[in-house]
């Protein structure tokens, strides 16, 4: 069953068109991840997802809802939340404060002492420097910051946009260790924007290669990884 459906997306940066009418689902509770060449609209199509970018022609729905008219507010209310390209979070605010922002909008207060020990259950090093300036955390940290803020809005669908990037391999690892088990844990489904081809292949379910803002391939991630143009393009083969 899919969670959310996009058809003929278009979206324009003036006279740039960065997507030619794509197509793409995410069935629920999969991880799905969009591999390409920067450039190749990976980006742009998750910031339209979420109502930052308008589309000029198209649909996106989810759960039903029709999105590409609501305000991004409006998008992260129905339970989409974005971690973006640079993780974006408050360097002058608290490890608890960043975190505190994620849960600001939630109507479940109750809910929320809860996922914060899950969230630091997930991610030890956040309870350790819970009360540290987000600013000074590694580029590893950082990422599990955003993370941990997205997973208190309360939402089940998690995109999230070059998380590697930036990060020493170590911790790549680890967080998406990490990703696998929140998936595993709470049912989360998550649209994954990754350059790095081998890891996105490797950890999620269905896969989309974009190329100039056109879907050149799609299919179960196993049967990318093996197809002789994604190994030729992406994975450093042929």
């Amino acid at each position: 069953m899919s969670l959310l459906s996009i058809t003929g997306l278009q979206v324009s940066y003036g006279a740039i068109e960065a997507l030619h009418g794509i197509d793409l689902e995410v069935g629920e509770g999969h991880i799905v991840s969009l591999i390409g060449a920067n450039g190749a609209g990976k980006s742009t199509t998750l910031r339209t997802i979420s109502g930052l970018v308008r589309p000029t022609a198209g649909l996106i729905c989810f759960r039903g809802t029709e999105l590409t008219r609501l305000a991004a507010h409006e998008v992260a209310r129905l339970g989409i939340a974005h971690v973006p390209e640079g993780r974006m979070i408050f360097p002058e605010f608290t490890v608890s404060e960043n975190l505190a922002m994620g849960s600001y909008a939630r109507r479940d207060r109750k809910e929320i002492p809860a996922d914060l020990e899950f969230v630091f259950t997930f991610f030890p090093r956040l309870r350790e420097r819970r009360s540290q300036r987000a600013g000074t955390l590694s580029g590893g940290e950082q990422q599990m910051l955003a993370i941990g803020r997205a997973l208190m809005s309360g939402s089940r669908f998690l995109m999230l946009d070059e998380p590697s990037l930036g990060i020493a391999p170590m911790l790549v690892e680890s967080i998406f260790e990490r990703l696998l088990e929140i998936r595993r844990e709470r049912g989360m489904t998550i649209l994954l924007v990754e350059q790095n081809a081998h890891l996105a292949l490797q950890v999620s379910d269905y896969a989309y290669v974009l190329e100039t803002g056109r879907i050149l391939l799609h299919g179960p991630s196993a049967e990318l990884r093996d197809n002789p143009k994604v190994q030729a393009a992406y994975l450093g083969g042929g």
